[in-house]
């Protein structure tokens, strides 16, 4: 049972940090866009800002419909990372019980 069990975990475990990476990805590249550093109108740019978009916005998404307007402020990037690192946890828990 270990024998898939463990590189499952593993891959799972790349994948989740991959996607916190591409949520941080989404999170500097706004704020860039926001203060002028880079610009939207830069077909690569543009081509990130939409990859990134399109993969985080369907977890995002819900969050930001739960969470309190904050004015500016998007908070929903933090929430699922903290919620991703404590599926990782859980995770890594499980598996060592189970082991």
């Amino acid at each position: 049972m270990d024998v898939v069990l463990i590189p499952l975990v593993g891959l799972i475990n790349i994948l989740i940090e991959l996607y916190i990476y591409a949520l941080i990805g989404v999170v500097i590249l706004s704020w860039l866009v926001a203060f002028g550093v880079v610009n939207s109108y830069n077909q690569f740019v543009a081509t990130v800002q939409r990859f990134l978009n399109r993969i985080t916005e369907p977890a995002l998404a819900p969050i930001r419909r739960i969470l309190p307007d904050l004015g500016g402020v998007d908070l929903s990037p933090m929430v699922l990372i903290l919620g991703l690192w404590f599926f990782q946890g859980m995770l890594g828990r499980l598996v060592s019980r189970l082991l």
